[in-house]
């Protein structure tokens, strides 16, 4: 198994697309951006079958200190959630083949 850089990944997804790697590299920052700024705001971005991102709210609670006991309160805040949708998944789990990548 190997970690694909984002140098790397720009360059695959330039030789899928059939562009050059400096148009898929602004691309995906393009991308990266619009995701951030939209969750950021509380929108939902749904690329069905592929992945879905969204801010959810936690409440506020109490935690404890592991080394003294001590109760410790929590304040309430927002995090980001990230779902993996039905169709990644199944290609995971080799359930339908992989898409194939055009050579780099």
């Amino acid at each position: 198994m190997a970690n694909i850089t984002k140098a790397e990944l720009v360059a695959q997804v330039a030789a899928q697309a059939g562009v050059d790697k400096t148009t898929a590299g602004n691309v995906l920052k393009a991308f990266e951006e619009t995701v951030l700024a939209s969750v950021a705001k509380g929108d939902k971005i749904a690329l069905t079958g592929f992945v879905s991102f969204e801010q959810v709210s936690k409440a506020a609670t109490t935690a404890r200190n592991p080394r003294t006991g001590e109760a410790v309160k929590v304040k309430a805040k927002k995090a980001p959630k990230v779902s993996i949708g039905a169709t990644f998944k199944k290609v995971t789990n080799k359930e339908v083949p992989a898409p194939k990548l055009a050579k780099v």
